[in-house]
């Protein structure tokens, strides 16, 4: 794909309208690659002036914070902030919540001040202000889609309406889980748990949360962060459906439905 770098569009005097975050999983894990393609096409498809940072993107720290290695944290982000300040960037989007939620409420205390939205956010202002239109009797038309709330857009941000809005712009018949919205459960990679051994117990928190998703009766699980997709596929594993139930994110959704192939 031809998607700009900061650097190039720098190089020719120019800036976006919108920096797109990519972050680790979605450009290293080759699943979370799928989303990053799907939502690149949308912006191509709706003429968002946009850029990447390419090789110049760090980590954001997030992990590290959260388990606790406040130095390895701090270098992180300084070395982004000199970055994304050096190009003066004003507006973020990303697709992984726990990128949107550092920048956009731990970074402005090391002096990284932007106007960060997670792209499911940006999906439901595209749909209503017109410039993405889904097709009569598109894709997921009246399918069963029961929506996972992660922890960083939800509790986290208070973000809920968003993601309900863009999957009920599908058409498609949304089914909620018993515990959803502020009640949520968490998919058990958050904190930085992704990273470690989970602690004893009864049961695996993904396990049971895609156990509570194929409950519903849906055949879609849709999701909004790259962690939580991992969590979830796993889950659907161990619960033998992998032939019966996918895990997919919005933006793979609305991509679809458009008929925009990366």
């Amino acid at each position: 794909m031809q998607v700009p770098t900061m650097a190039e569009m720098s190089a020719n005097g120019q800036s976006p309208e919108i920096l797109f975050w990519v972050g680790c999983l979605g450009s290293f894990d080759q699943r979370s690659q799928k989303v990053t393609r799907a939502f690149t096409s949308i912006l191509n498809h709706v003429g968002i002036n946009y850029a990447i940072l390419g090789k110049e993107e760090m980590c954001t720290g997030d992990p590290a914070r959260r388990s606790g290695n406040e130095f390895i944290f701090q270098m992180m982000a300084y070395q982004n902030i000199q970055i994304l300040n050096g190009y003066n960037i004003k507006k973020i989007v990303t697709t992984c919540p726990h990128c949107f939620n550092i920048i956009k409420n731990e970074y402005p205390a090391l002096g990284g001040n932007y106007e960060v939205i997670h792209h499911v956010t940006l999906l439901q202002q595209l749909i209503d202000e017109g410039k993405i239109v889904m097709p009569e009797g598109g894709t997921y038309k009246g399918k069963k889609i029961t929506y996972h709330d992660s922890c960083y857009l939800g509790r986290g941000n208070n973000i809920y309406e968003a993601p309900r809005k863009v999957l009920e712009a599908l058409d498609a018949e949304l089914v909620e889980m018993k515990r959803c919205k502020s009640n949520g459960l968490c998919c058990g990679a958050g904190g930085g748990q992704m990273f470690k051994e989970e602690e004893k117990g009864n049961v695996r928190i993904n396990i049971e949360r895609t156990g509570e998703a194929i409950e519903t009766g849906a055949k879609i699980i849709a999701s909004n962060c790259p962690f939580c997709h991992t969590m979830l596929s796993d889950g659907v594993k161990s619960h033998e459906k992998e032939n019966d139930v996918a895990v997919i994110d919005i933006a793979e959704l609305v991509a679809e439905t458009l008929n925009i192939k990366p």
